[in-house]
């Protein structure tokens, strides 16, 4: 049986109640060099129409240009991702509960769901998966309503404001939070 692939999450605001996993020794439950990290992206509601939806906002990259580009670093840094994208809180809720033991670490754009969803947050919580939140727009000049995150204390970091390239950066960010904190081996 494989070693469990959960780890604690760090935050502004102090650990997550969840204990850190030691890093096994000698190599003992740790990636095969040839294995890809699993990183699964979730998009929330109105991302299926990025690139046409206030552009000047959210720039005129659509969420297809913005996965293509995530593959062709995820094939350089020898990660395997996929993606999901729901309208619906409860599909996002489902799709998180079922990556538990399936993904190494996810990055989540929960949309307008994430300043309301309080069944994203706790399943995020369940999925015990190290993530990273990221927005396409800096939400800390956005509207009032727009600058609390109800996940931002259970994921590792927040990338925000840096419109489609911000998911780039947030592969980025997650593949060296499994490497360094959780002890997944580098290549």
């Amino acid at each position: 049986m494989p070693p469990s692939r959960k780890s604690s999450h760090a935050s502004p605001r102090g650990p997550s109640p969840r204990k850190r996993r030691p890093k096994a020794p000698s190599g003992e439950g740790r990636r095969k060099p040839r294995e890809a990290y699993r990183i699964l992206f979730i998009d929330g509601p109105n991302l299926n129409v990025l690139g046409k939806r206030e552009p000047g906002v959210y720039g005129e990259k659509t969420l297809a240009g913005v996965r293509r580009d995530v593959n062709e670093v995820a094939l350089r840094e020898g990660a395997s991702v996929t993606f999901y994208q729901s309208n619906h809180e409860g599909e996002i809720v489902t799709r998180l509960q079922k990556a538990r033991d399936k993904a190494d670490g996810l990055v989540i754009n929960p949309g307008g769901y994430t300043h309301s969803s309080v069944s994203i947050r706790d399943a995020l919580l369940y999925a015990g998966i190290p993530s990273v939140e990221v927005h396409l727009s800096n939400l800390a000049r956005r509207e009032p309503f727009r600058k609390q995150s109800l996940i931002e204390d259970v994921v590792v970091g927040r990338i925000s404001g840096f419109g489609g390239f911000g998911y780039v950066l947030a592969l980025h960010a997650i593949l060296d939070h499994l490497r360094r904190e959780v002890g997944i081996a580098s290549r």
